[in-house]
């Protein structure tokens, strides 16, 4: 059995390293050859052949075109475009998992004057707010505004939301690992020095056991979500706040001792029925 696993070529360094060579590791002790491909390779490459695509990477129009010519591709253009953009990810979930309170910035096409709707979003979430990006990994473009100009100071043409801040949920959350519609891990994650619980921005693992709502949450959203694999960040309050198309299993392992891989690569395997 062959497949490919597709990294961003402009992401480097020796955390990317580690996982893709994991990855790859983890996949020849079940006979998988798995070949490392950046998505700039594969941009002018044509008759890509394999029996399966792992996408660990965000370049949706890449993995619509492998898509496109028949490949399987884990986890699916679909579903990674809805983690993605973390206003589609709440608009996925809404009604089907508890979530913070959010607003979504109304489509613009260059800078605009977005003061009338955050006024009328801050009257419903008060301060302080959390702003985000729609487009944002490891914690980045996500500020915690006190007033009213710190949120306007992080306004551009580019699409955010607001949204309720739990306070006490600030610098801790969990983090599960699903996958094929079971939790497989989790974590819980806390940074005392950042309102935000990202082990990128400082914050620590240590292994929990989730309760039943909170495995009951994290799996809804996958399946809502499309997701074969992923991880969701559950608040303190049981919230979902994010949900992830391809986490770094690497933290995940070091902290609780679980190696996600070989489990997704057997929910590869059971899907295309080998």
């Amino acid at each position: 059995m062959n497949g490919i696993l597709v990294i961003n070529h402009f992401l480097t360094g020796g955390k990317y390293n580690e996982l893709h060579s994991h990855l790859v590791t983890a996949a020849e002790k079940m006979n998988i050859d798995l070949e490392i491909k950046t998505n700039l390779q594969l941009s002018y490459e044509e008759n890509i052949s394999c029996d399966f695509v792992l996408f660990w990477d965000k370049d949706i129009n890449l993995a619509r075109r492998l898509e496109n010519s028949g490949l399987p591709v884990f986890n699916s253009a679909d579903a990674i475009e809805k983690c993605d953009d973390k206003a589609r990810t709440y608009i996925e979930l809404e009604g089907i998992v508890p979530q913070p309170k959010t607003f979504i910035s109304p489509k613009c096409y260059f800078q605009s004057d977005m003061g009338e709707f955050v006024d009328n979003a801050l009257d419903v979430l008060g301060f302080p707010v959390v702003f985000k990006e729609c487009f944002g990994s490891f914690g980045a473009q996500v500020w915690l505004c006190k007033n009213k100009e710190e949120v306007l100071s992080h306004v551009s043409e580019k699409p955010f939301i607001l949204q309720k801040f739990i306070s006490e949920s600030a610098g801790k959350d969990k983090r599960l690992e699903i996958v094929g519609g079971k939790c497989v891990c989790a974590v819980s994650r806390e940074n005392a020095n950042d309102f935000r619980s990202n082990v990128t921005n400082g914050g620590t693992m240590t292994p929990c056991t989730p309760t039943q709502d909170e495995i009951s949450s994290a799996v809804k959203a996958c399946e809502k979500l499309g997701l074969t694999f992923g991880g969701v960040d559950i608040l303190e309050n049981g919230d979902i706040c994010e949900v992830n198309s391809n986490a770094h299993i690497i933290n995940i392992m070091n902290a609780a001792g679980v190696d996600i891989a070989p489990l997704i690569f057997d929910e590869i395997k059971k899907q295309l029925g080998v």
